[in-house]
C-alpha cells in the first residue's frame, strides 16, 4: 500500500461539497482524522480480537459482544426492538431523521477463520461510526450501526432488510478487504440449492433390478447441467457437488443428495439460470424414476449496485491517504450487501492490503489480516467510508437526492 499523504486544504474540503463553508470542511475532514487516530489502538485491538477469535455464520456471540461494549463505551443507544438473530444488533448515534447506516460484518469461516478478512470488514465500518459520531449534531445526521451475521452462509443482511432494519437508511457503507484497492464494483447474484433424491434400496449384486439408483439421478443430472451450460446468459456460473452419494458399495443408492450454486453478473439472469438448472435437476428424477426434493439453501444474493455519487465521494477522501483508487464495475464474488444495495444507495469498495499473492477464503490470506499493511487498510478504510457519509449529509444535492431516493421508496413500498 501507499503511505499515508496530506492534500491540499481545497483538495482535501473538495468532497465535502459546497453546502458548507470550507474552513468548516476542513474542520470535518480534520476532525474524522484525529478520532480515527485517537481511537487506532481500540480499533486495530478489535480487529486482532476478532481474528484470534473466528466465530462461524450465526455464532458470532463474542463478536457480537465486543461490537456491543464499544458502542455502548462511545454512548451509542441501541434500539428498543433488537434484530430476531441473537448475533446481530443495532444501535444509533444522533437524532436526526437523515439515517446512514454502516455494516459490521464479522462472521468467520470453518476450519480456515478470517479468510474472507471480515475482521478488518468490522473495524473499518466500526471505525468510521465512532468517527462521525462526534459530527452528527453538526452534520444533521444520525449515525446507524447494524451488526451484520451470516454473510458466508445464508445472507444476515437480508434478514434485517425484511425485518425492518434499514427502513430509515438512506445511505449504506461498509469495505471489504481485498488484495487491491477498488470502488464501484459489482458482485455476482447467487442462490444455491440441495437436491434431494429418493429411490430404492437393493443388493448391488443380488438384486440389483429391483432397486432404483438414487445415485443415477444426480448424474443424468449434473450431465444435463453440463450441456445446459451453452445456452445460459453469459458468465453464468453454475458449481454442484454430491454432498451424500450413497452409504455402501453394495446397495443400491436409495438417497443421495446434490448441491448446486448458481451465478449471474445479474439478478435478471439468475432467474433464467434458476429455471433451466431446476429443469436439469428434475430431469434427473424423471429419468431414473425417482423423487425429488429441491430445497433453498439460505436467501438469494442480489448483484451489487453501488452508488455513483457515494463511490465518488469515498475516491475522493481515500486520496487524502494516499490511496488512488480505481473504479470498477467488474462483478467480484458475491455478497448479501448486494441486496441493500437494491432498497439503499450503498457503498461497498474493497479495501487492499498485502497478501503475497494469496486470495480470500485460503488460510494464507488470513494468515494476513492483522499484519502493518492489513492494520492500515483499517485505519484507512475507516477514514473513506466516514468522509462518504459526511459527504452524503453536508453536500446539499446529494443529500436531496438521497432524500428524495428514500420518501419514493417509501411511496412505493
Amino acid at each position: 500500500m501507499n503511505p499515508v499523504t496530506t492534500r491540499s486544504t481545497a483538495e482535501a474540503t473538495e468532497s465535502i461539497g459546497g453546502a458548507i463553508a470550507g474552513s468548516t470542511a476542513e474542520t470535518i475532514c480534520e476532525s474524522i482524522s484525529q478520532e480515527i487516530e485517537n481511537r487506532r489502538n481500540l480499533l486495530l485491538d478489535y480487529s486482532h480480537a476478532l481474528h484470534a477469535d473466528p466465530e462461524i455464520s450465526g455464532d458470532e456471540h463474542r463478536a457480537a459482544e465486543r461490537t456491543r461494549t464499544i458502542l455502548r463505551e462511545a454512548g451509542f443507544s441501541f434500539d428498543d426492538v433488537q434484530p430476531s438473530a441473537p448475533t446481530a444488533l443495532s444501535a444509533r448515534s444522533g437524532d436526526s431523521d437523515f439515517v446512514v447506516t454502516f455494516c459490521v460484518e464479522y462472521d468467520a469461516l470453518p476450519d480456515i477463520g478470517h479468510a474472507c478478512g471480515h475482521n478488518v470488514n468490522a473495524a473499518a465500518a466500526l471505525g468510521a461510526a465512532l468517527a462521525l459520531a462526534p459530527l452528527a449534531d453538526r452534520l444533521g445526521l444520525t449515525i446507524h450501526v447494524l451488526g451484520t451475521p451470516s454473510e458466508e452462509t445464508h445472507g444476515g443482511k437480508v434478514d434485517l432488510i425484511e425485518e425492518g432494519f434499514f427502513t430509515r437508511t438512506h445511505a449504506a457503507a461498509m469495505a471489504h478487504a481485498s488484495a487491491y484497492d477498488s470502488a464501484g464494483n459489482s458482485s455476482l447474484a447467487l442462490n444455491a440449492w440441495t437436491a434431494s433424491y429418493t429411490g430404492v434400496a437393493a443388493h448391488a449384486a443380488g438384486s440389483p433390478s429391483s432397486g432404483t439408483n438414487a445415485l443415477d439421478a444426480v448424474h443424468i443430472a449434473q450431465t444435463a447441467i453440463a450441456v445446459a451450460r451453452q445456452q445460459l446468459p453469459p458468465r453464468s456460473i453454475v458449481s454442484t457437488v454430491i454432498s451424500r452419494g450413497g452409504d455402501a458399495i453394495n446397495i443400491i443408492p436409495d438417497h443421495t443428495e446434490l448441491i448446486v450454486e448458481m451465478r449471474s453478473p445479474r439478478s435478471e439472469d439468475l432467474d433464467v439460470i434458476n429455471d433451466r438448472v431446476e429443469k436439469c435437476l428434475r430431469a434427473g428424477a424423471l429419468a431414473t424414476d425417482c423423487g425429488i426434493a429441491i430445497e433453498a439453501q439460505g436467501h438469494t444474493f442480489a448483484d451489487l449496485r453501488q452508488n455513483h455519487d457515494l463511490v465518488h465521494a469515498y475516491v475522493s477522501a481515500m486520496a487524502d491517504r494516499g490511496r488512488e483508487i480505481p473504479t470498477d464495475a467488474e462483478a467480484v464474488a458475491s455478497t448479501d450487501m448486494g441486496n441493500v444495495s437494491h432498497v439503499v444507495p450503498s457503498i461497498h469498495p474493497l479495501i487492499g492490503y498485502e497478501v503475497d499473492g494469496a486470495v480470500n477464503h485460503n488460510r494464507a490470506f488470513a494468515a494476513h489480516g492483522t499484519s502493518a499493511s492489513a492494520d492500515l487498510a483499517v485505519l484507512d478504510a475507516a477514514y473513506g467510508l466516514a468522509r462518504a457519509m459526511a459527504t452524503a449529509a453536508s453536500d446539499e444535492a446529494l443529500r436531496s437526492r438521497l432524500v428524495e431516493q428514500h420518501r419514493a421508496r417509501d411511496i412505493g413500498a
